[in-house]
């Protein structure tokens, strides 16, 4: 096994530890899988050992075929034993042998997942605690019931049940960048995302295959289009939809909202309206006017609770989500949108239920709140 120079956040190449033993802030690997799953043990070991609060570790590891996998701990003191770091680590580098297969999904986070339940229950870790970046194709349920803390950013693809039961942290997924796709045009993701989710975001460059979000009730997902059944029994959270979507979109859907961009005016023959309308997105009392006309400056637009009153406030929740949606994936299409805001506004439906927006309605009446409305 060879290593290479470690670089810490600055970009200037160090030894792998610093003079006081302490491991630098980022250590390149190469070698077989049991190497390789050595390495990872002792880094982490490291970090752990010393809990530098103010270093954040990022290991590369270029497997044979050249599939890499970029894991960054953020806050080392994560209240993970050591020893079950070298287990989560091991298990992880398992999980992506032989190298000649997909990437099982579940294999990268489920194990992360259910190591941070055990201390932490449901609250989990501070955001972007832990961050793991891969590259490939990933198979079933990749993401599933991931914990808050948590962020997988995948370069690549992924199939069905991507962010099943996903219960916080984030999972983004975008093609590579030599890819010679569309992204608004190409599957990114499989059949059935976020069954059953129930927190957490998602951004997808590129389309969602059939039911995408069914039975969601509590996440929050961008993606550049979906197919049949979209939001399909849904419950609660959020979905923008800045593409084209397939026959019955909602069906079933009692609660959450979507935001879909219907740029040709055919959306409403597509979408089942047995539960929910579709609504003009308003601006609330010309919010964020200047910053709109700031040329799509990301980060000079106010903010807006995206999980409050489902109500109001949905260009600013719209917009907010969208400029997340860009950051995360480097959407072009996204960026496009932004740039030309005052254009694509009046072009996105709001799908809200009836009865949900009457519920939320009856409950400021009298004097709830209605983020708690939102998320019931």
């Amino acid at each position: 096994m060879s290593t290479t120079e470690s670089v810490p956040t600055g970009g200037q190449p160090v030894d792998s530890a610093s003079a006081d033993g302490r491991p630098a802030g980022r250590l390149t690997v190469m070698g077989d899988r049991d190497e390789l799953a050595t390495a990872l043990s002792n880094v982490f070991d490291n970090a752990v050992k010393y809990s530098p609060k103010d270093v954040r570790i990022r290991v590369e590891v270029l497997t044979p075929d050249l599939r890499h996998v970029q894991i960054r701990v953020q806050d080392n003191g994560i209240g993970i034993s050591r020893g079950e770091l070298k287990r989560i680590f091991k298990r992880f580098y398992r999980a992506l042998a032989p190298a000649t297969t997909p990437v099982k999904g579940s294999g990268l986070g489920l194990f992360i997942v259910r190591a941070i339940a055990r201390r932490h229950g449901h609250a989990g870790l501070a955001d972007e605690t832990i961050h793991i970046k891969a590259k490939g194709t990933a198979g079933q349920s990749f993401g599933a019931w991931l914990a808050a803390g948590v962020t997988l950013e995948l370069e690549g693809q992924a199939n069905d049940y991507v962010g099943k039961g996903l219960s916080g942290g984030r999972i983004i997924v975008y093609p590579p960048a030599q890819a010679r796709i569309t992204p608004e045009k190409s599957i990114i993701i499989g059949n059935t995302a976020l069954y059953g989710a129930i927190a957490g975001e998602c951004y997808f460059r590129g389309v969602a295959g059939e039911r995408f979000a069914v039975r969601n009730s509590g996440a929050i997902a961008v993606v550049e289009g979906a197919g049949d059944h979209g939001c399909e029994y849904m419950t609660g959270g959020i979905v923008v939809v800045i593409g084209e979507t397939g026959r019955n979109f909602a069906a079933g859907m009692s609660g959450g909202i979507a935001y879909v961009l219907d740029e040709d005016g055919s959306f409403a023959k597509r979408c089942n309206l047995a539960m929910v309308e579709l609504q003009p997105v308003a601006e609330e009392e010309e919010m964020m006017q200047k910053s709109y006309h700031q040329g799509g400056d990301l980060d000079s637009h106010g903010r807006v609770d995206v999980m409050g009153d489902m109500t109001r406030f949905d260009a600013e929740r719209l917009h907010q989500l969208i400029s997340n949606h860009a950051r995360y994936t480097g959407s072009e299409r996204a960026r496009h949108i932004l740039e030309q805001w005052d254009e694509y506004k009046p072009k996105f439906r709001k799908v809200m239920p009836v009865e949900y927006r009457r519920a939320i309605e009856e409950l400021i009446a009298r004097g709830g709140a209605p983020s708690l409305a939102a998320a019931e």
